[in-house]
Order: C-alpha cells, then sequence, then structure tokens
C-alpha cells in the first residue's frame, strides 16, 4: 500500500493535495502506512457502499447488463461482464 500511495503522490500535480477515499480494507487501516505530504486519506464510513464508487458500477451493471441471465459456464459470465 506504501507502494502504491507513493504512485499516487507522484500523479499529483506541483502546489496541489490529494484526497483519497478508502473503504475499510485492512491494508488501509495499517498503522505502518507512510503517507506522503500531499496527501490526504479519507476513509470511507462503515457499511455505507452507496458511498464507494466502485459498488455503484457494479449495482448499475446488475441492474441493466447482466440481469435475469443464466450463464452456462463462469467463462460466459467473464465475457458477458467485459462486454458490458
Amino acid at each position: 500500500m506504501n507502494l502504491h500511495l507513493v504512485e499516487i503522490s507522484k500523479q499529483v500535480a506541483a502546489g496541489a493535495h490529494a484526497v483519497l477515499l478508502l473503504d475499510g480494507a485492512g491494508y488501509h487501516q495499517e498503522a505502518a502506512l507512510e503517507l506522503p505530504p500531499n496527501m490526504t486519506l479519507l476513509p470511507l464510513p462503515a457499511y455505507s457502499p452507496e458511498l464507494n464508487p466502485a459498488e455503484n458500477i457494479w449495482a448499475y451493471l446488475r441492474a441493466n447488463k447482466l440481469a435475469n441471465t443464466v450463464y452456462e459456464s463462469y467463462d460466459e459470465i467473464v465475457a458477458k461482464a467485459c462486454e458490458a
């Protein structure tokens, strides 16, 4: 996670400050994180998937692209998800 934070920090414009939204994953909460000076971590509240942008994407896909279908195989599911 520290390496990931460093790479994100490198992409922040000079003089700017980044705010990184984090879910509740354990490695997001480690005390050993070395936070770059141009970055602030903003954890999402517990049990709030509606605030996580990735969850909104999955909700849309389930409701509009992947709903009411029976798939014959794992590969077929993956292909349909990639197409969506």
